[in-house]
Protein backbone atom coordinates (compact mmCIF):
# COMPACT_ATOMS: atom_id res chain seq x y z
CA UNK A 1 0.00 0.00 0.00
CA UNK A 2 1.95 3.06 -1.05
CA UNK A 3 0.66 6.79 -1.32
CA UNK A 4 2.23 8.46 -4.50
CA UNK A 5 2.86 12.25 -4.44
CA UNK A 6 2.51 12.78 -8.36
CA UNK A 7 3.12 16.12 -10.53
CA UNK A 8 0.49 16.34 -13.00
CA UNK A 9 3.07 19.60 -14.79
CA UNK A 10 1.74 22.89 -15.68
CA UNK A 11 -1.47 22.14 -17.65
CA UNK A 12 -1.06 20.18 -20.94
CA UNK A 13 -1.26 17.09 -20.57
CA UNK A 14 1.06 16.02 -22.80
CA UNK A 15 3.28 17.12 -20.50
CA UNK A 16 2.70 14.71 -17.83
CA UNK A 17 5.82 12.06 -17.45
CA UNK A 18 5.40 8.35 -18.21
CA UNK A 19 5.86 7.40 -14.78
CA UNK A 20 2.50 9.66 -13.74
CA UNK A 21 0.83 8.50 -16.63
CA UNK A 22 1.52 4.90 -15.62
CA UNK A 23 0.33 5.14 -11.92
CA UNK A 24 -2.84 6.73 -13.02
CA UNK A 25 -3.57 4.28 -15.23
CA UNK A 26 -3.67 1.60 -12.51
CA UNK A 27 -4.69 4.03 -9.59
CA UNK A 28 -7.12 2.53 -6.82
CA UNK A 29 -7.91 6.51 -5.62
CA UNK A 30 -7.26 9.77 -7.68
CA UNK A 31 -6.61 12.31 -4.62
CA UNK A 32 -6.81 15.52 -7.27
CA UNK A 33 -6.59 19.12 -7.30
CA UNK A 34 -8.90 21.75 -8.43
CA UNK A 35 -7.10 22.87 -11.62
CA UNK A 36 -6.00 19.23 -12.92
CA UNK A 37 -7.34 18.99 -16.43
CA UNK A 38 -10.08 16.34 -17.07
CA UNK A 39 -8.26 14.75 -19.77
CA UNK A 40 -5.53 13.68 -17.40
CA UNK A 41 -8.28 12.54 -14.72
CA UNK A 42 -9.12 10.29 -18.09
CA UNK A 43 -6.25 8.13 -17.47
CA UNK A 44 -6.99 6.31 -14.10
CA UNK A 45 -9.74 3.53 -14.56
CA UNK A 46 -12.92 3.39 -14.26
CA UNK A 47 -12.81 1.68 -11.38
CA UNK A 48 -11.11 4.12 -9.64
CA UNK A 49 -12.34 7.04 -6.79
CA UNK A 50 -11.58 10.10 -7.65
CA UNK A 51 -12.00 12.45 -4.91
CA UNK A 52 -11.32 16.84 -5.71
CA UNK A 53 -9.39 18.28 -2.59
CA UNK A 54 -9.21 21.51 -4.63
CA UNK A 55 -8.73 24.28 -1.99
CA UNK A 56 -10.81 27.42 -2.84
CA UNK A 57 -9.29 31.42 -2.15
CA UNK A 58 -10.51 31.66 1.36
CA UNK A 59 -11.37 28.09 2.30
CA UNK A 60 -10.87 27.04 5.76
CA UNK A 61 -7.35 27.11 7.19
CA UNK A 62 -7.79 23.55 8.86
CA UNK A 63 -8.20 21.86 4.67
CA UNK A 64 -4.84 20.74 4.36
CA UNK A 65 -5.83 18.79 7.86
CA UNK A 66 -8.67 17.12 6.22
CA UNK A 67 -6.77 15.89 2.85
CA UNK A 68 -3.90 14.83 5.05
CA UNK A 69 -6.91 12.41 6.59
CA UNK A 70 -8.19 11.64 3.51
CA UNK A 71 -5.08 10.53 2.61
CA UNK A 72 -4.30 8.36 5.46
CA UNK A 73 -7.29 7.26 5.28
CA UNK A 74 -7.50 5.77 1.64
CA UNK A 75 -3.60 4.64 1.99
CA UNK A 76 -4.19 2.42 4.53
CA UNK A 77 -7.24 0.30 2.67
CA UNK A 78 -5.52 0.65 -0.80
CA UNK A 79 -2.72 -0.56 -3.13
CA UNK A 80 -2.34 2.37 -5.08
CA UNK A 81 -3.33 5.94 -4.62
CA UNK A 82 -2.57 8.68 -6.13
CA UNK A 83 -1.92 12.68 -4.90
CA UNK A 84 -2.20 14.51 -7.91
CA UNK A 85 -0.99 17.80 -8.20
CA UNK A 86 -0.49 20.94 -10.91
CA UNK A 87 3.47 21.33 -11.26
CA UNK A 88 5.65 19.27 -8.80
CA UNK A 89 4.55 18.44 -5.47
CA UNK A 90 7.32 19.70 -3.64
CA UNK A 91 7.20 23.23 -5.41
CA UNK A 92 4.56 24.91 -3.54
CA UNK A 93 2.35 21.83 -3.70
CA UNK A 94 2.26 21.27 0.26
CA UNK A 95 3.77 17.70 -0.90
CA UNK A 96 6.49 17.83 2.26
CA UNK A 97 3.41 18.17 4.68
CA UNK A 98 1.52 15.52 3.12
CA UNK A 99 4.44 12.77 3.21
CA UNK A 100 5.68 13.44 6.48
CA UNK A 101 1.93 13.41 7.50
CA UNK A 102 2.02 9.86 5.77
CA UNK A 103 5.09 8.63 7.07
CA UNK A 104 4.22 9.34 10.54
CA UNK A 105 0.81 7.40 9.87
CA UNK A 106 3.13 4.14 8.71
CA UNK A 107 2.10 4.52 5.10
CA UNK A 108 4.53 4.36 2.38
CA UNK A 109 5.32 7.60 0.52
CA UNK A 110 6.69 8.24 -2.97
CA UNK A 111 7.23 11.31 -4.50
CA UNK A 112 6.55 11.54 -8.66
CA UNK A 113 8.55 15.00 -10.41
CA UNK A 114 6.44 17.04 -12.16
CA UNK A 115 7.16 20.13 -14.61
CA UNK A 116 6.90 23.14 -12.33
CA UNK A 117 5.07 26.36 -13.68
CA UNK A 118 8.08 28.40 -12.54
CA UNK A 119 9.80 27.02 -15.65
CA UNK A 120 6.98 26.24 -17.77
CA UNK A 121 4.81 29.14 -17.93
CA UNK A 122 7.95 31.14 -18.78
CA UNK A 123 8.95 28.80 -21.44
CA UNK A 124 5.52 28.33 -22.83
CA UNK A 125 6.06 32.54 -23.51
CA UNK A 126 8.99 31.86 -24.88
CA UNK A 127 11.04 33.87 -22.04
CA UNK A 128 13.89 31.83 -21.00
CA UNK A 129 14.29 32.03 -17.00
CA UNK A 130 18.34 32.26 -17.80
CA UNK A 131 20.23 34.04 -20.29
CA UNK A 132 23.81 34.26 -20.88
CA UNK A 133 25.28 37.56 -20.02
CA UNK A 134 21.51 38.18 -18.80
CA UNK A 135 20.46 36.09 -16.08
CA UNK A 136 22.75 33.60 -14.60
CA UNK A 137 20.25 32.30 -11.85
CA UNK A 138 16.25 32.58 -11.06
CA UNK A 139 14.69 32.54 -8.00
CA UNK A 140 11.11 31.00 -7.25
CA UNK A 141 8.69 32.27 -4.72
CA UNK A 142 4.96 32.19 -3.73
CA UNK A 143 3.32 35.72 -2.93
CA UNK A 144 0.61 33.98 -0.56
CA UNK A 145 2.76 33.78 2.57
CA UNK A 146 1.25 31.39 5.65
CA UNK A 147 -0.19 33.89 7.84
CA UNK A 148 0.48 31.52 10.57
CA UNK A 149 4.23 31.95 10.26
CA UNK A 150 6.98 34.65 10.60
CA UNK A 151 8.69 33.74 7.63
CA UNK A 152 7.85 36.96 5.21
CA UNK A 153 10.12 37.60 2.10
CA UNK A 154 12.82 39.68 2.47
CA UNK A 155 11.98 41.95 -0.78
CA UNK A 156 15.18 43.58 -0.58
CA UNK A 157 17.41 40.77 -0.94
CA UNK A 158 14.57 39.48 -3.71
CA UNK A 159 15.51 43.10 -5.32
CA UNK A 160 18.99 42.60 -5.44
CA UNK A 161 19.67 39.28 -6.16
CA UNK A 162 20.38 39.90 -9.81
CA UNK A 163 18.55 36.82 -11.00
CA UNK A 164 15.28 36.30 -12.63
CA UNK A 165 12.57 36.67 -10.67
CA UNK A 166 9.32 34.34 -10.69
CA UNK A 167 6.22 34.91 -8.75
CA UNK A 168 3.81 31.97 -8.31
CA UNK A 169 0.20 32.91 -7.09
CA UNK A 170 0.91 36.24 -7.51
CA UNK A 171 -2.09 37.63 -9.66
CA UNK A 172 -4.77 38.71 -6.82
CA UNK A 173 -1.07 40.40 -5.03
CA UNK A 174 0.34 42.03 -7.96
CA UNK A 175 -0.08 45.93 -6.41
CA UNK A 176 1.91 44.54 -3.67
CA UNK A 177 4.84 42.75 -5.02
CA UNK A 178 4.98 45.91 -7.58
CA UNK A 179 5.30 48.40 -4.69
CA UNK A 180 7.64 46.02 -2.49
CA UNK A 181 10.21 45.70 -5.27
CA UNK A 182 10.47 49.20 -6.23
CA UNK A 183 10.35 50.43 -2.98
CA UNK A 184 13.50 48.28 -2.52
CA UNK A 185 15.31 49.40 -5.28
CA UNK A 186 13.88 47.72 -8.14
CA UNK A 187 13.68 50.08 -11.39
CA UNK A 188 10.14 50.36 -12.05
CA UNK A 189 11.05 50.18 -15.85
CA UNK A 190 11.74 46.74 -15.39
CA UNK A 191 10.42 44.04 -17.81
CA UNK A 192 8.08 42.08 -16.72
CA UNK A 193 5.46 39.08 -18.33
CA UNK A 194 2.12 37.93 -16.79
CA UNK A 195 1.41 34.00 -18.20
CA UNK A 196 -2.32 32.96 -16.96
CA UNK A 197 -3.05 30.03 -17.74
CA UNK A 198 0.35 28.41 -19.05
CA UNK A 199 0.53 25.75 -21.99
CA UNK A 200 -3.55 25.54 -21.75
CA UNK A 201 -6.13 26.82 -24.17
CA UNK A 202 -6.66 29.69 -22.25
CA UNK A 203 -2.96 30.77 -22.05
CA UNK A 204 -2.62 34.10 -22.11
CA UNK A 205 0.63 36.56 -21.67
CA UNK A 206 0.79 40.05 -21.19
CA UNK A 207 3.82 42.05 -20.95
CA UNK A 208 4.53 45.44 -18.86
CA UNK A 209 6.83 47.10 -16.33
CA UNK A 210 7.05 46.70 -12.64
CA UNK A 211 5.67 50.00 -12.34
CA UNK A 212 2.52 48.76 -14.85
CA UNK A 213 2.07 45.30 -12.96
CA UNK A 214 -0.75 46.49 -10.81
CA UNK A 215 -2.81 47.21 -14.14
CA UNK A 216 -2.84 44.38 -16.11
CA UNK A 217 -6.30 42.40 -15.65
CA UNK A 218 -4.56 38.76 -15.07
CA UNK A 219 -5.94 36.71 -12.71
CA UNK A 220 -4.85 33.35 -11.14
CA UNK A 221 -3.39 30.69 -12.16
CA UNK A 222 -0.51 32.96 -13.19
CA UNK A 223 2.91 33.54 -13.33
CA UNK A 224 4.65 36.28 -12.76
CA UNK A 225 8.38 36.96 -14.40
CA UNK A 226 10.46 40.15 -13.45
CA UNK A 227 13.79 41.28 -15.05
CA UNK A 228 15.48 41.74 -18.09
CA UNK A 229 13.80 38.08 -19.74
CA UNK A 230 10.28 39.22 -19.23
CA UNK A 231 11.23 41.51 -22.55
CA UNK A 232 12.79 38.33 -24.20
CA UNK A 233 10.85 36.56 -26.49
CA UNK A 234 12.92 33.39 -28.55
CA UNK A 235 10.39 31.83 -30.04
CA UNK A 236 10.40 31.85 -33.64
CA UNK A 237 7.18 33.80 -35.98
CA UNK A 238 6.41 30.28 -37.37
CA UNK A 239 5.95 28.37 -33.56
CA UNK A 240 4.26 31.77 -32.61
CA UNK A 241 1.90 31.39 -34.55
CA UNK A 242 1.24 27.86 -33.89
CA UNK A 243 1.00 28.50 -30.70
CA UNK A 244 -1.34 31.17 -31.01
CA UNK A 245 -3.89 28.44 -32.91
CA UNK A 246 -3.23 26.22 -30.08
CA UNK A 247 -4.59 28.59 -27.76
CA UNK A 248 -7.10 30.26 -29.18
CA UNK A 249 -4.99 33.34 -30.27
CA UNK A 250 -4.56 34.78 -26.51
CA UNK A 251 -0.67 35.41 -26.95
CA UNK A 252 -0.21 39.16 -26.96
Amino acid sequence: MTVHLVGAGPGDPDLLTIRAADLLGRADVVVHDRLIDARVLQLAPDRSELIDVGKQPGSPSDSQTRINEVLIDRGRRFDTVVRLKGGDPFVFGRGAEEALALREAGIAVTEVPGITSAIAAPAAAGVPVTWRGVSSGFTVITAHQDPATDQWLDWGALANTGTTLVILMGASRRHLISERLMLAGMGPATPVAVIHAATTRAQAVERTTLAGLPYVGVVNPATIVVGPVAAKSVLSPVLTATLETQIGGHIR
